[in-house]
């Protein structure tokens, strides 16, 4: 079966966007970015992945799946189908149609969606966000993939979203660690139970 892995980043706060959707505040550059791409090169959205003369095959997921405004957060940089190298999957309730031939929408129970994507043959499943979408799909998350920079943001989106409290707690392991010099860590948590 394959696994579902929320590889995401996120502040020390545990916000994974400001209340407004922006990821501004998450520096670019530094040492993390190029160590961690060599790994999950497919991570990238497409246009990235060709400016920076990316070619590798997908090594780890070779789909993917987003909630809509993550979905949109593409479309704002000029593309409907911002992982074309993957399948891409959208959740929504309110998208009448798909936003592009080669994304398929998932309208309702997301859930069992990807609960029969898991049984596929196939490389992992990447859940690309957002927070709210992780807490639906929370009981299908094999791994989380935590880039967690050192920043308090105070407010925002939250890893997990919102939402009653979760009927029971979900317990993760931490697989490997690593630190870098600007101070990202990157942990990958592997579910125990």
């Amino acid at each position: 079966m394959r696994k579902l892995t929320y590889y995401v980043a996120a502040t020390i706060d545990g916000f994974i966007a400001t209340e407004d959707g922006s990821v501004d505040f998450f520096p670019v550059g530094g040492d993390h970015g190029p160590a961690i791409t060599a790994q999950y090169p497919e991570t990238l959205p497409s246009r990235v992945r060709e400016s920076l003369g990316i070619t590798k095959r997908n090594a780890n997921f070779d789909t993917v799946v987003m909630g809509r405004r993550t979905h949109d957060f593409g479309v704002r940089t000029g593309t409907a189908s911002p992982y074309a190298h993957l399948r891409q999957y959208v959740v929504s309730t309110t998208l009448t149609g798909r936003p592009d031939p080669s994304v398929d929408l998932i309208g309702a129970d997301p859930l069992a969606a990807v609960t029969e994507l898991k049984r596929e043959q196939g490389l992992g499943i990447w859940l690309c966000g957002g927070g709210e979408l992780a807490r639906a799909l929370l009981p299908e998350i094999d791994q989380i993939f935590l880039k967690l920079y050192p920043i308090v943001l105070g407010r925002g989106r939250p890893l997990f979203g919102t939402g009653p409290q979760l009927p029971d707690p979900a317990n993760f392991r931490v697989i490997t660690s690593q630190v870098f010099e600007d101070g990202v860590a990157f942990v990958k948590y592997g579910r125990t139970g």
